[in-house]
């Protein structure tokens, strides 16, 4: 598996990360019921396949794939760079909401350790902007819980150009975390410059848009309860647009034997920009499916016949 080093002076992370959001379980933003034992199994043969950092929230799930996680590395902590994020609360109703104050981040953290039954954080990330709290607020805090060791790096999530630049003036971004794809490249335009000008290591979420990407996606098989199903990428007239795409470009992938899963995740590992991709999996099989996207390079041939597609298919209105 290959690495890439995170941001200025950080760690050398696989290209391909562990997304541990689908094992969190049945929340407002679930995928559905799931098997811990089964999510614990795909963590273990991620660690077995080199994968070498696992991404997880505290809100996913509510806490549960924190705890799944923590349960996986009971024995294995020292073979795993660990990302966690704050931001993002519950109360006893299961009510979502977006906080970021110093006062629940510091109640966050605490709680993080303890569901992951660890001493330190790898990497500890603002999962989304709070408008109603200054973002300076929100950065020192990290910064002074680096400084106490209960991080050894701190990131952002979601941010646009002006509050990296905010941040930065307080101290480096370590990170920065995008969603990023084929069908959503909003920040190749201001995010990604930017990043690589201030060496921000960029770990982007969702490269196969949520499964859309991955060549075998089916509606039909998603769960009553599945986010997804409320999502504009998975209504129409979007999702045909998006499966139509797939099999246009379905004859790339399999020049290289690999799968159109595979071709997405490594479209957005060739920008200069991006350290990772973190690729969620709640099985074995999956995990390994996964790692065959690292480590190939897409020709340029290929890579104007796949600009071409999207202007023809995603982009014609």
């Amino acid at each position: 598996m290959n690495t890439r080093t995170l941001g200025k002076n950080g760690p050398n992370l696989t290209e391909i990360g562990f997304g541990a959001w689908a094992i969190g379980g049945p929340w407002q933003f679930g995928w559905g019921k799931v098997d811990d034992n089964e999510s614990i199994n795909a963590i273990h043969r991620a660690i077995d396949l080199e994968i070498n950092w696992i991404d997880t929230a505290a809100i996913y799930g509510l806490g549960h794939s924190e705890e799944v996680v923590g349960k996986a590395l009971r024995d294995k902590r020292q073979n795993v760079f660990l990302a966690t994020k704050c931001g993002m609360i519950w109360d006893d109703r299961r009510n979502v909401k977006i906080h970021a104050s110093s006062k629940s981040i510091r109640k966050e953290i605490e709680n993080s350790l303890r569901r992951l039954n660890v001493d330190y954080i790898d990497l500890y990330q603002i999962h989304w902007h709070d408008p109603q709290t200054e973002v300076e607020e929100s950065w020192e805090t990290l910064v002074k819980l680096k400084e106490e060791g209960k991080t050894r790096f701190i990131g952002v999530c979601n941010y646009d150009v002006p509050l990296l630049q905010r941040c930065n003036k307080i101290a480096p971004v370590q990170s920065l975390q995008p969603p990023y794809s084929l069908l959503r490249r909003q920040i190749e335009d201001e995010i990604l410059p930017y990043c690589l000008q201030e060496n921000i290591g960029v770990v982007a979420y969702s490269p196969m848009q949520a499964g859309i990407l991955s060549g075998k996606f089916d509606l039909l098989k998603l769960a009553d309860d599945d986010w997804r199903r409320s999502n504009k990428f998975y209504q129409e007239p979007n999702l045909s647009r998006a499966l139509e795409f797939v099999e246009q470009i379905r004859h790339i992938a399999s020049k290289y034997n690999k799968t159109v899963g595979h071709l997405a995740i490594a479209w957005v590992l060739k920008h200069a920009a991006v350290t990772s991709a973190i690729v969620g999996a709640r099985s074995s099989k999956q995990v390994a499916e996964n790692v065959g996207a690292s480590g190939f390079t897409i020709s340029s041939d290929d890579i104007a016949f796949i600009e071409d597609a999207l202007k023809t298919i995603i982009n014609k209105d």
